[in-house]
């Protein structure tokens, strides 16, 4: 790392401009390439995934996306008045002309009729673009939007629902990123007092998340991405980002205040901190691309992207940042620092204040301490026992949104189920499968939970049924309804016969995907805790340290999961806070949550314990080790904890409440890792422990490799002489 700070230090013009040109150019590639993102849920080989494997083949009309017009005659209207029909015919007509629309359908016609209401003051019609909603422009859909709602007035309500039509209600601004950046801001130049420090950790996180963001648009290309990728990806980077940034600049300007040259400073501060920072980086991106044993595509992409994300974070830190030090010397301090180090001389940092007062109160206070600590974890933890993992729907977005309204116009004028029909495609190669299939809706019809069922539509060998539910899409009652149709209904509908019959549809998707992570979940939680257990084994030489980081690395996931559920699951705020109502949590949020927070957790680890580790070797006393270790690195890992949370919790502006999922899960767990567990509950277990923290049986001593996180800062040289105020913003040249 010296030699890689020293190679930067030399050629920092350079280094800016390898950054610059590498931004530009992955910019202009990702111009020129296009985004290729998808949210294909399907899993082959799960019952869903042969059903839509069927339905493609046997109905390839039907592979476009299908959106829904909704309008509702307010008062004692109905929409099967005269003006309306007109009205609502002529707006039909223009839309099924628009570029991107392969039909539409008139509930006006006599095959229609079932999409009227039956008190006749609701009715819908059904869009079907010619491509995927991955592959529909924004200005198609917006098209479809603003057509369909020219048509309101005069007593009409009009509202648009489906994939294609909620692409339109995202927002382009990027409020969240600019509100995060500015509170991140604000909290480094109250920690620094210099605005040259202050802009260095920001410039250095927005180098690395801007190019690592350009590099996930090209990776869409060569494999599977999910369209909130990105977003996460810069939610993460951006929080990593600024933080192992704070970090090296912190180093660095500890060594200034010791009396080092900017270039001495700086090597130092990239070959001690900016090592941790590629250990910390290194157990992110471990825990991310523990994703990859799950064998999910539509996972493997957001693991790759977010790993990609933090690689490019850590590399501009340890390489970006010690350039642009270089270039700022001496004005890393403030004006105040400076003065001072001139006037007086280096002294030695010397902790106090609320941090070593901090300290104090938890090594005198253990028990008490802990025990308040792990109490609050297990509260907010409870809620975490009712998790229910589903799939939200447009009926959680905010009650404003056309998309909200629509959802809600079809469960009020149809039943709920409108909003999520199950598909069951068949598989018929025979007279008696034929004869089987033709039977089956008058079964279906017959079954508790089904509003309605359609006849069979035959292509070939393949056989289509619509089943219209009696319960929303995200309802646990509609998820029972698919095990019972799987398990009891079509079994016995298909005995004797050669019939095939598969449940599809987004529902059925969704609860096959969730029930593969579930399946999976054990297993990948097991390896992430393992891998990271083993890197703290090796660079702590201790058995406690990694059992401690792995039980806390739990408890701080179990709890903010609570806070998750509590939100987004129970609804408590959620409408106030403009992210829609109460539903299921997203299958894939406790895998990807799990790796960011595994990851994230283990920075406050390895930045907290390293320090007490250096001390634990030099002196042995274990009580001190922990005092000095939690006083001296307790104000910047709080620092670095504000900054992300703001970062974070910025994000829940997006307007995605995928995204806001994480930004509230992501900022609890840092809030709770910082402020309880890494500031009171490890440090009071660990002075409870006292030396069998940094026990290691002798024999597993001898065999393990010794690698060093943080080694202990070189003396400092002689100090460099600075004669007056003008001086102290020069630098000697070292020679080579």
């Amino acid at each position: 790392m010296a030699a890689l700070a020293r190679w930067c230090l030399r050629r920092r013009l350079s280094v800016v401009l390898l950054w610059i040109v590498a931004l530009a150019g992955l910019t202009a590639g990702a111009a020129l390439a296009g985004s290729a993102y998808s949210n294909d849920y399907e899993i082959p080989g799960t019952e869903s995934g042969r059903a839509t494997a069927l339905l493609e083949q046997a109905f390839p009309h039907q592979a476009g996306d299908s959106d829904t017009i909704v309008w509702h005659a307010d008062g004692t209207g109905s929409v099967r008045a005269d003006g309306v029909e007109q009205r609502m015919t002529r707006t039909l007509d223009r839309i099924a002309k628009l570029p991107g629309v392969a039909s539409v359908t008139n509930p006006y016609n006599p095959e229609g009729a079932a999409h009227v209401s039956h008190d006749g003051r609701t009715a819908y019609a059904d869009v079907t673009f010619d491509s995927a909603a991955d592959d529909i422009g924004a200005g198609q859909a917006k098209a479809v939007v603003d057509t369909a709602k020219a048509a309101e007035g005069d007593g009409l309500r009009v509202e648009l629902g489906g994939t294609a039509v909620a692409a339109t209600e995202s927002s382009s601004a990027h409020l969240s990123e600019l509100i995060g950046i500015g509170v991140a801001a604000l909290v480094l130049l109250l920690a620094f007092g210099s605005f040259a420090a202050m802009c260095l950790p920001i410039a250095t996180a927005l180098m690395g998340v801007g190019t690592a963001y350009m590099g996930i648009e090209l990776l869409g290309h060569v494999m599977t991405v999910a369209d909130f990728a990105p977003m996460l990806g810069m939610l993460i980077g951006l929080g990593v980002g600024i933080d192992y940034a704070l970090f090296i600049v912190t180093r660095h300007r500890r060594g200034l205040k010791r009396g080092l040259s900017v270039r001495d400073a700086a090597e130092q501060a990239v070959s001690t901190t900016g090592r941790a920072v590629v250990f910390a980086g290194g157990t992110v991106c471990v825990a991310l691309l523990g994703m990859l044993i799950l064998r999910l595509s539509f996972l493997n992409g957001v693991a790759v992207a977010a790993a990609l994300t933090v690689v490019l974070t850590v590399a501009a830190s340890v390489t970006l940042l010690p350039a642009l030090l270089s270039m700022i010397g001496m004005k890393a301090l403030s004006r105040r620092e400076r003065r001072r180090l001139t006037e007086h001389g280096p002294q030695p940092e010397v902790p106090t204040g609320l941090a070593a007062r901090w300290s104090a109160f938890v090594e005198r206070h253990p028990k008490l301490l802990g025990s308040l600590a792990a109490a609050v974890m297990l509260v907010l933890a409870l809620p975490t026992l009712s998790l229910h993992l589903g799939t939200s729907d447009q009926g959680n977005n905010p009650a404003a949104s056309t998309t909200r309204q629509a959802y809600e116009l079809l469960a009020d004028g149809f039943g709920p189920g409108t909003n999520g029909p199950l598909t069951l495609v068949a598989d018929i190669q025979g007279a008696d499968a034929r004869l089987a299939l033709d039977q089956l809706p008058q079964t279906l019809r017959d079954t508790p939970g089904v509003a309605s069922v359609t006849p069979a539509t035959v292509s070939g060998d393949t056989g289509v049924i619509t089943v219209v539910p009696n319960t929303a899409p995200q309802s646990r009652d509609t998820s029972e309804l698919v095990n019972r149709l799987r398990d009891d209904v079509l079994p016995q509908a298909e005995d004797g016969s050669s019939l095939q019959v598969y449940v599809g549809g987004p529902t059925a998707s969704y609860d096959d995907f969730a029930s593969v992570i579930i399946d999976k979940l054990p297993l990948f939680i097991g390896a992430v805790v393992g891998l990271g257990c083993l890197l703290l084994l090796l660079a702590f030489r201790s058995i406690g340290i990694p059992l401690k980081a792995a039980a806390m690395n739990v408890a701080a996931v179990a709890s903010s999961f609570g806070i998750v559920v509590a939100i987004f699951q129970w609804g408590w705020g959620s409408e106030f806070l403009g992210l829609g109502a109460a539903g299921p949590i997203e299958p894939f949020l406790p895998v990807i949550m799990v790796s960011v927070l595994f990851g994230l957790s283990m920075d406050y680890q390895v930045f907290l314990v390293s320090r007490m580790y250096e001390e634990w070797l030099e002196t042995k006393d274990n009580r001190r080790a922990v005092r000095v270790g939690l006083a001296e690195t307790s104000r910047v890992i709080n620092s670095a904890a504000v900054i992300m949370i703001a970062v974070f919790l910025a994000f829940v502006l997006s307007g995605d409440r995928v995204i806001a999922m994480f930004g509230i899960g992501l900022a609890a767990a840092v809030a709770l890792d910082a402020f309880i567990l890494r500031t009171l509950l490890v440090p009071a277990l660990m002075h409870l422990l006292g030396g069998a923290n940094w026990w290691l049986p002798g024999w597993l001593d001898r065999r393990l490799p010794r690698i060093s996180i943080e080694p202990p800062a070189a003396p400092a040289p002689t100090p460099v002489q600075l004669p007056g105020p003008r001086a102290a913003e020069r630098e000697p040249t070292p020679t080579a």
